[in-house]
C-alpha cells in the first residue's frame, strides 16, 4: 500500500516540480523516470511529523546524519547534490519532494551555527543543535562506535520542489 502511495505521489510531484518539462523534446530523463527514495526524518513517527512540519513551513532546509550510520547500513545511500527524495510523514505517507542542494562532511564539533539554524529545530542555535544531535546520534546509532565529538557528520542542504500537503 505504501509503495502505491509513493508511486502515485511521484507521478504528480514530478509534473508539479517541472521535472518532466524537457521530456517532450528529449525523451525521458533519469530524474523524471526513476522514483526517488522515500524516507522520513528522525527515528519515530513523532520525529517524522515534527520535522516534516518544519520543512513544509520553510523553517527546516538542512539535515544531518552520522556518517558512521550511513556506512553501517548498506541500504542508506550517501546523499548527493542534485539527488531527489520523497519525504514521508510519521504514517509513511508521502508529503514532499525535495532536492539536495549541497552535501559536506565535517566533524561533529565543527558543525557551524549557520547549519544549526538551517536545521530549524528548537531555538535554532548551535548549542541546541549539538545537545539534540549528540543525544540522537547516541540513542539511535546504527553503528557500534559510540558518540565522539570528532565523529564525521554528513550535512545536507535541500530545497522543497513540491509540497503535496
Amino acid at each position: 500500500m505504501t509503495q502505491d502511495l509513493i508511486d502515485s505521489f511521484w507521478q504528480v510531484a514530478r509534473v508539479r516540480a517541472n521535472l518532466n518539462r524537457l521530456s517532450i523534446y528529449t525523451g525521458p530523463q533519469p530524474l523524471d523516470a526513476i522514483t526517488p527514495p522515500a524516507w522520513a526524518f528522525g527515528a519515530t513517527p513523532e520525529h517524522a511529523d515534527e520535522l516534516l512540519a518544519l520543512v513544509l513551513a520553510g523553517t527546516k532546509t538542512a539535515t544531518s546524519t552520522a556518517l558512521w550510520d550511513i556506512e553501517a547500513d548498506p541500504d542508506e545511500p550517501m546523499p548527493e547534490r542534485g539527488g531527489l527524495s520523497i519525504l514521508l510523514d510519521g504514517s509513511s505517507r508521502p508529503r514532499a519532494l525535495i532536492v539536495t542542494s549541497a552535501v559536506s562532511v565535517v566533524p561533529f564539533d565543527e558543525v557551524d551555527a549557520d547549519h544549526a539554524r538551517a536545521e530549524g529545530e528548537g531555538d535554532r542555535t548551535l548549542e541546541h543543535w549539538s545537545e539534540v544531535h549528540q543525544r540522537f546520534f547516541t540513542e539511535h546509532a546504527a553503528h557500534d562506535r559510540g558518540f565522539s565529538p570528532t565523529m564525521p557528520v554528513v550535512l545536507e542542504r535541500f530545497e522543497v520542489l513540491y509540497d503535496g500537503s
